[in-house]
């Protein structure tokens, strides 16, 4: 068991979780502009930022929240079947490098070359599925 500990897949699993942190933070940072009132309320009006940056980084966590799960279910599937390293490494690393890079084009309003990251970070789950199933 202390390999499974110690495999890069459960490694890159605690930084998502770092990453999940730094997106929500980030993106609520960017809303400054509806004032503390609204910030700190239940938010029953429905307010949405006018910073173009604040809508960019919501779409960037809404993005990261639609693959986290699988992420999360392959790296666990993984490491209770001893299917870590290898392949299945490689995946969860271009994964999670991909998802940093997404969310800094995504901010500075970078269109392509967005969705090509967006897309190697798809490959990296492929990658860590192919492990599972051999």
């Amino acid at each position: 068991m202390e390999a499974v500990a110690a495999s890069t897949e459960i490694w890159v699993l605690g930084w998502s979780t770092a990453l999940l942190l730094a997106q929500v933070i980030a993106q609520a940072s960017a809303t400054g502009d509806l004032g503390p009132k609204y910030l700190f309320s239940a938010r029953d009006e429905n307010r949405v930022s006018k910073s173009v940056v604040a809508g960019r980084l919501l779409r960037a966590l809404h993005n990261l929240l639609e693959t986290y799960p699988a992420f999360i279910a392959l790296v666990l599937a993984l490491a209770l079947t001893g299917k870590t390293g290898g392949i299945a490494a490689t995946g969860a690393m271009l994964w999670i490098v991909a998802r940093v890079v997404y969310v800094v084009l995504y901010a500075a309003g970078v269109p392509v070359l967005r969705t090509v990251v967006w897309l190697a970070s798809i490959v990296g789950l492929v990658m860590m599925l192919i492990r599972l199933m051999s």
